[in-house]
């Protein structure tokens, strides 16, 4: 499932909402964005047009002039800017885990997706840009990581391949050759009728739809 992974420009975006919430009310500079949470400028300006034709943020112009969120911090979640940038929060290749269509010994397959999809949902859904300024996270975060199994990894990471370049507290920074090597293809999930590709796993990829089709649900 793509979607689960976290890109580094929806991990910048998330990054950049919070210190638009921690300075507001009020305009911040991208300048200040940048030089605050290491992010490279003109990576910033983009992400920040983007959150801006959705909404999220508004720009002003002139002396004194930034960016500041559209509205109250409070109500506006990382998932809402995650969306934004990576588009659904779960995806299993390119569609949606609703849009499939399993068969035979498989076909309960698509519930777990869907599960999975929900438990995403109910973390990122439930916590804002305030909270998360104030340090203040719900119980569906903080009853998680009490647990000692959540901080441990259960897949061997190779050290000569990670950390990869942007990840926070690593010194990397965004680049193209910070790319993940694509791995090998496979054959796509069976597809319920009339499934519309969702966004590309590719950060800021392009949003295909059915003409005609209404925008499917995140």
């Amino acid at each position: 499932m793509c979607g689960m992974r976290i890109s580094v420009k929806a991990d910048y975006a998330v990054r950049a909402a919070i210190e638009l919430a921690a300075h507001g009310p009020g305009t911040v500079s991208a300048e200040h964005i940048g030089e605050s949470q290491n992010i490279p400028l003109k990576f910033l300006q983009n992400i920040l047009a983007e959150l801006k034709e959705e909404g999220l943020v508004i720009s002003h112009r002139g002396v004194g002039g930034g960016f500041e969120l559209a509205r109250d911090p409070g109500t506006i979640t990382l998932g809402d800017v995650i969306r934004v940038i990576d588009g659904p929060l779960a995806r299993v290749g390119d569609y949606r885990p609703d849009q499939l269509a399993y068969t035979g010994h498989t076909e309960a397959l698509r519930d777990v997706w869907i599960a999975v999809r929900s438990y995403i949902r109910d973390v990122l859904d439930e916590v804002s840009l305030t909270q998360v300024v104030r340090g203040d996270l719900p119980p569906v975060v903080t009853s998680q990581t009490a647990l000692r199994d959540a901080w441990v990894p259960r897949i061997k990471i190779d050290p000569h391949q990670s950390p990869h370049l942007g990840v926070p507290g690593h010194g990397g920074r965004h680049g193209a050759s910070g790319a993940a090597h694509a791995g090998p293809e496979f054959s796509r999930a069976p597809l319920a009728t009339a499934a519309v590709p969702s966004t590309a796993c590719q950060p800021g990829g392009s949003k295909p739809a059915a003409q005609g089709a209404p925008t499917p649900p995140r």
